[in-house]
């Protein structure tokens, strides 16, 4: 939100005062598909603090999460840690993400030689 602030980035909706989970309600009565939608933050977020953030680097993960969208996994985070991804599930998707491990190595592996799986799960997003 600093960042945000420093480059003058306007958040309409923060400023008129509405909520996140006032504004899934919103969109929900006007029959919206983003009001179930898991929130998604910029891909920036997948790079380390003080890591440059390169654009080659946006595009692996932009791309191994496409992979992971594509096999049927929701509200996730695929973050980089040096050459390799850590994979962030819900506690719910961890049990499939073991059971489709060889898949997701093979899907991933064009983007990342490694990728590790985070067992303490991840909070679901409002």
């Amino acid at each position: 939100m600093r960042a945000l602030r420093e480059k003058g980035v306007r958040s309409p909706l923060r400023e008129c005062g509405i909520t996140k989970p006032e504004l899934r309600r919103l969109s929900a009565e006007a029959g919206l598909f983003t009001a179930k939608k898991p929130a998604y933050a910029c891909l920036a977020t997948r790079i380390p603090t003080g890591e440059p953030i390169e654009p080659s680097a946006l595009r692996r993960i932009e791309k191994a999460e496409a992979e992971l969208f594509a096999m049927g996994f929701s509200d996730f985070r695929l973050r980089k840690r040096g050459k390799a991804a850590l994979l962030q599930l819900t506690e719910p998707q961890l049990a499939l993400a073991l059971s489709r491990r060889a898949e997701i190595l093979a899907r991933l592996e064009p983007h990342f030689k490694e990728v590790y799986l985070d067992l303490a799960g991840r909070r679901p997003s409002l």
